[in-house]
């Protein structure tokens, strides 16, 4: 088994999100790249040389028969269809939400509505709740955008004045609640908000990275 570190770039088109495609951005087709980590065994070329098998006990040697192998990126692919628990980070301080937090917020409504999957929000910020007058006009945005999308019920959780970098606690959140996707905007990369870099380090699942 080896550990293999990829992206993917998935093609969509917006004005059909619920008949094609989850993902929605704009009006024209995008490349979404999406960054992940994941355990696949390595494909295995068929030969038909002799095999050492138990080497300790002895050289057995025999025929392989060949066996087709399923390439590295239908086994990423089969990772996209079984969504039941999905993470939104918003990390700017917008009390609308930024269009890059819209975007994401209008997208996890979409793909948790596709595949009957729950919604965690987790507002993360470096300054205490005291110091955002603004937080609870956040939390309504957060709410009404999410209910455009038809979700009136998700988990909200408030990681505000830890002194921790947004990538890690996104990745201890997904870690702790067995997350299958984070969905996020390339606006939290550019604004510094979120390190690219260690995203797959501190994140466990699939990361969906949402182009401006």
């Amino acid at each position: 088994m080896a550990l293999a570190k990829y992206s993917l770039a998935v093609l969509v088109e917006s004005s059909n999100i619920h008949n094609h495609s989850p993902i929605s951005s704009s009006s024209s087709c995008s490349l979404l790249p999406i960054a992940f980590s994941s355990h696949t065994f390595s494909p295995v070329k068929a030969t038909t040389r002799p095999l050492s098998i138990i080497p300790k006990l002895g050289r057995i040697s025999h025929k392989a028969k060949a066996k087709p192998q399923e390439p590295e990126f239908s086994l990423a692919a089969d990772a996209f269809t079984h969504f039941k628990h999905l993470l939104l980070p918003i990390t700017d301080r917008n009390p609308y939400l930024s269009e890059g937090t819209r975007q994401a917020a209008a997208t996890t409504a979409a793909l948790a509505k596709k595949y009957g999957a729950d919604i965690t929000v987790v507002v993360i910020d470096e300054k205490q709740k005291d110091s955002l007058p603004e937080h609870d006009s956040q939390l309504s945005s957060i709410r009404w955008h999410l209910s455009e999308g038809g979700f009136q019920e998700f988990k909200l959780l408030e990681r505000l004045g830890e002194g921790n970098k947004p990538t890690a606690i996104i990745g201890e959140i997904a870690d702790d609640m067995s997350l299958d996707l984070v969905v996020m905007s390339m606006e939290a990369i550019h604004s510094k908000h979120v390190d690219a870099n260690l995203l797959a380090e501190f994140i466990p699942c699939p990361v969906l990275l949402l182009p401006l």
